[in-house]
């Protein structure tokens, strides 16, 4: 064990035989690309499977949420309030549709948006919130869409982290006005590369599917200035494969989630992340653990995360830094309040967690962390 690399995450793959199976047409027709008969399948089986109305798949999460908000026609210079406590694709996205993130700080309790702080942030330039599912732990989304209705604007959901999940049995991709996700390898849900915008109004599906397209309708009709977005038959291919095998995933991760909770519930100082809310099914995607501000001062994550690389287990500072202090913004927004955010990003450590990965790995990991603590107090 000490040799093998155990990472905060592993991909999710249909046994060879039957991937290649699958393939194997694709050597007949030569039709690679282009919204082939595997990219129709799996965009109508994800439709079924998420329960969305309209569902639009893409290359990958990015590409989905940058054309998601450009397909609502934004003005230039237009507010888009949204976390700093996210992967820094959230904020690209913003900034390269020429509009301008405005950053709320989060709540403690789950790391998602502060639904209290966002209309204090409402401004005549806002034109939507971006708010981000985190960690599986999904955003106050009533609360939110009341705001929303309140100013007239937008809501566009980075489901990235809650693939599969629901809240009061209606799943997560029917809120806001569109809802975007995320099938990159590492995911609990895989097409090599890839993603997807669900929505609710039927016109948007054209919209996306020229942005993703180069706006092409016909050999001869260009309709609009678009991108290169399209899902290929390989990706396609792996994601039908997949889709048959995500529950008994989801069942294995949960197991794990929770005997994760089991060893470190008695650590003092650590505070974990409990999938504990009734009104929503998980597909537990990550295990976060807090080192608590009360107990431990600000190097201790950074300490454990050593340790851990020490014995060749790769966990993950995960978000650090925020994305309002990444470095390619030049210190532009250091000065905004996130005191929640910043505090969070500074403490908290994914731990590894995919099927496959064993108890055994588990209690070692569980180990390191608590001779570490013991080392540091």
């Amino acid at each position: 064990m000490e040799n093998k690399k155990i990472m905060v995450t592993r991909s999710s793959m249909p046994d060879f035989e039957e991937y290649v199976e699958m393939i194997k047409s694709l050597w007949e027709t030569h039709w690679l690309t282009n919204m082939g008969n595997y990219h129709k399948q799996l965009e109508a089986k994800l439709t079924e499977y998420l329960g969305v109305p309209y569902l639009s798949l893409m290359v990958n999460g990015h590409m989905a949420l940058e054309l998601a908000i450009q397909a609502m026609g934004f003005p230039e210079g237009g507010e888009v309030i949204t976390t700093p406590f996210t992967f820094i694709s959230t904020t690209h996205a913003i900034i390269r549709n020429k509009l301008v993130p405005v950053f709320c700080d989060i709540k403690v309790s789950d790391y998602t948006i502060d639904e209290e702080c966002i209309e204090g942030l409402i401004t005549e330039k806002t034109v939507a919130i971006l708010p981000v599912h985190v960690y599986g732990h999904i955003c106050s989304v009533k609360k939110i869409q009341q705001i929303a209705d309140k100013y007239n604007i937008k809501v566009i959901y980075d489901a990235a982290h809650a693939f599969g999940e629901s809240v009061d049995g209606v799943g997560v991709g029917n809120y806001g006005d569109a809802s975007i996700f995320s099938f990159h390898a590492t995911k609990i849900y895989n097409t090599i590369e890839g993603g997807a915008v669900a929505f609710r109004e039927e016109s948007l599906y054209k919209k996306l599917y020229n942005l993703k397209n180069f706006g092409i309708r016909s050999e001869v009709l260009v309709s609009d200035i678009g991108a290169n977005a399209k899902m290929n038959e390989f990706s396609a291919a792996m994601g039908l494969c997949n889709l048959r095998y995500v529950e008994q995933n989801v069942i294995a991760r949960k197991a794990l989630v929770e005997y994760y909770i089991q060893k470190l519930s008695g650590l003092p100082g650590i505070r974990l992340c409990l999938y504990n809310d009734e009104e929503i099914t998980y597909s537990y995607g990550y295990f976060p653990v807090l080192f608590q501000a009360d107990i431990f001062d600000q190097s201790v994550r950074d300490k454990v995360y050593e340790r851990l690389r020490e014995h060749n287990i790769y966990s993950r500072r995960y978000f650090y830094p925020i994305t309002a202090d990444a470095a390619c913004f030049k210190n532009k927004y250091k000065e905004i309040p996130l005191e929640n955010a910043r505090n969070v990003s500074d403490r908290i450590l994914v731990l590894p967690l995919y099927p496959e990965l064993e108890y055994e790995t588990v209690d070692k990991i569980v180990c390191l962390i608590q001779k570490s603590l013991e080392e540091i107090k």
